[in-house]
């Protein structure tokens, strides 16, 4: 039987290319970039590709990418250290309801430590407001930590608004976009967007597990949240995971060398996907419906009378692997915060499934997922509801 992997915001399957080139440097060019001889120095080439690459992909300078372990330690580099070095410029901090846990979690920590903090609502699309966001800065707001696409449903954030109105409000406000459900597949442009901090993760675009980085804007402070040998300038210290970096690299060059192209794709099936399930009773897709404010890649759906549980593993007997919720938090169920700020009937928080696409799913995929669920839920409603 055939897997249908379509659970990609949790993690995608890492490129063979990347792959081979995470294995060579394990085993040829296995140094390490801190040494002075020259397999130090062979390895350090790979960390300097990396940056030139993923800078060019950005727009920004090289020395502004900070190499970190993934999207988690990213974030909370950003709202640890950007929160807690700048200190001096207020203790207040804005999110919205909707952000993942990796910013969720560090600015709670911060709100025990006496900073206050303002969580912006959203709409029943997901999508926050620009007047609510405007309103919320103060005098004393240190930063901002907006998501650029959620990871549940997909919903856009005008984080290129968003950055406008931080600095017409608070020159000193520093703006964190938590972008790992976004870079390599919506375009992102650092030199005219005003972001300070962005975080990537690398195993969301293919590449490696224990990848990612952090863009900090040339001048922005930040106190480490890892200390020691002092790489990456002193704000990531320990020797970098050089082959993990290396298929980083590879797979950034190759996710955003036609990123055009790779969007069409994602559009035309999700397009399929919505059609192909539109005579289906009972099921409801979350999420804005101006195709502007809603990645193409992330579909969330709701299916009346049944459990997303039920029909994770209904569908994964079939070969199809799809998510619940937020695979980062646990492998546990939980209640979608998300869901729950979009004001999403009480009934359908636990009947909520998300189908997520990479660019490697097929149209015939979506038409096999497609008759899956036409089969299984009406017989999963009626065996609940009898």
């Amino acid at each position: 039987m055939k897997e249908i992997y379509l659970d990609n915001a949790a993690t995608t399957r890492c490129l063979t290319s990347s792959a081979k080139r995470a294995y060579d440097v394990m085993t040829e060019d296995f140094g390490n970039p801190s040494s002075l001889h020259m397999k130090g120095v062979d390895a350090e080439k790979y960390l300097d590709e990396a940056r030139e690459v993923i800078s060019k992909s950005l727009r920004c300078r090289e020395k502004e990418i900070l190499f970190t372990s993934g999207g988690s330690e990213s974030n909370n580099t950003a709202i640890f250290g950007g929160a807690l070095r700048n200190e001096r410029n207020g203790r207040h901090i804005i999110t919205t309801a909707i952000e993942h846990e990796a910013v969720l979690s560090p600015i709670r920590a911060l709100e025990k430590r006496g900073f206050s903090v303002t969580y912006l609502p959203v709409s029943k699309e997901g999508v926050i407001s620009l007047s609510d966001l405007s309103d919320a800065i103060t005098g004393d707001t240190v930063l901002v930590s907006i998501m650029h696409v959620n990871n549940e449903t997909g919903a856009v954030q005008p984080i290129e608004e968003a950055a406008d109105i931080i600095r017409e409000k608070n020159k000193k406000t520093l703006f964190h976009v938590d972008a790992i459900q976004s870079f390599s597949k919506l375009p992102i442009d650092l030199k005219n967007t005003k972001i300070d901090l962005l975080s990537v993760s690398g195993h969301k675009l293919h590449a490696p597990k224990g990848s990612g980085f952090l863009f900090a804007r040339e001048g922005v402070k930040l106190d480490p949240i890892i200390y020691g040998g002092g790489q990456e300038g002193g704000l990531r210290s320990g020797t970098q995971n050089v082959p993990a970096i290396a298929g980083l690299c590879e797979s950034v060059r190759f996710m955003t060398q036609d990123m055009d192209a790779h969007y069409r794709h994602f559009k035309e099936l999700r397009e399929r996907l919505v059609e192909g399930l539109s005579d289906l009773e009972n099921v409801y897709i979350n999420g804005p419906a101006d195709e502007k404010k809603q990645a193409p890649y992330i579909l969330s759906l709701s299916v009346r009378d049944v459990r997303a549980e039920v029909l994770l593993h209904a569908l994964e007997e079939k070969g199809i692997f799809v998510g619940a919720g937020s695979a980062c938090s646990s492998n546990r169920p939980h209640i979608s915060n998300t869901l729950i700020a979009m004001g999403l009937e009480h009934e359908l928080l636990d009947q909520t499934i998300r189908l997520s696409f990479s660019v490697f799913t097929e149209e015939a995929e979506i038409d096999e997922t497609v008759s899956a669920l036409k089969e299984l839920v009406p017989f999963l409603s009626k065996y609940r509801r009898g």
